[in-house]
């Protein structure tokens, strides 16, 4: 992390652990910002607050914090009661573990220990997950295949989402998923039979290097799409071996 990033998050910290007093119990910095500057999509820092009181009324006194960290272009941070974010690995296994793989607490007590996430749960959210976000994909491909710009900008926004997909995919084999976005593609495409060479355009350009605009119809984005099918279709198959 930068100075300046420690500083933004040392500021929020301090607003709301002023404005939330007792009532806080974590907050904690995750994903990009922590897996560093070869992590992909390194843009808002995102952040994780558990309350003991989750209700209106309760987080009133962080409201005015909150809004001046969304007009800093960062995503609102996620609020769970303390009793949610207990009960809540069998529902969000990919977040918790994603978040357990990658954070930095920064107030308040590490809300991991005695939370644990099974293989069933992760490979049941893993294929809904899959699932949604392959419905999502062929027809925000179908909108925009006609135009090259639009195929950029859609592999380029979709793939962050697909990236916690594919880490995902590591941890169901068992294995830790690498904070490189290069490294994580290779190994999750060669866990799930798919070929990474596919990535590669999303990943030159994830990266900030030159690459060839899309063009109509583009078969750079008819194999990335066709490679999400491939990987729902692992899923699957993973729970048809159980």
């Amino acid at each position: 992390m930068t100075h300046k990033r420690d500083a933004v998050m040392e500021s929020m910290a301090a607003q709301l652990e002023a404005a939330l007093g007792a009532n806080l119990v974590a907050l904690l910095v995750y994903g990009a910002a922590v897996r560093g500057a070869a992590a992909p999509d390194p843009g808002g820092i995102e952040l994780l607050l558990i309350v003991r009181d989750a209700t209106a009324d309760a987080l009133r006194p962080a409201a005015a914090a909150i809004a001046r960290w969304v007009k800093g272009d960062h995503p609102a941070p996620l609020i769970f009661s303390q009793a949610e974010w207990c009960a809540s690995a069998d529902v969000f296994p990919i977040e918790v573990e994603d978040m357990r793989e990658a954070h930095r607490l920064l107030r308040g007590s590490d809300p991991f220990g005695g939370v644990a996430t099974t293989r069933a749960d992760l490979r049941s959210q893993l294929e809904r997950e899959v699932r949604g976000k392959l419905l999502q994909l062929r027809a925000e491909y179908a909108a925009a295949a006609a135009d090259g710009r639009r195929l950029g900008v859609l592999l380029e926004q979709s793939a962050g989402t697909f990236f916690v997909l594919l880490r995902a995919v590591l941890r169901l084999a068992g294995r830790t998923p690498p904070a490189e976005a290069g490294a994580l593609v290779a190994e999750a495409a060669a866990a799930a039979g798919l070929d990474p060479a596919v990535f590669a355009w999303v990943l030159a350009r994830r990266a900030g290097a030159k690459t060839a605009a899309l063009q109509p119809f583009d078969p750079v984005a008819v194999r990335y799409v066709d490679a999400i099918e491939r990987l729902a279709g692992y899923v699957n198959d993973v729970r048809s071996e159980r």
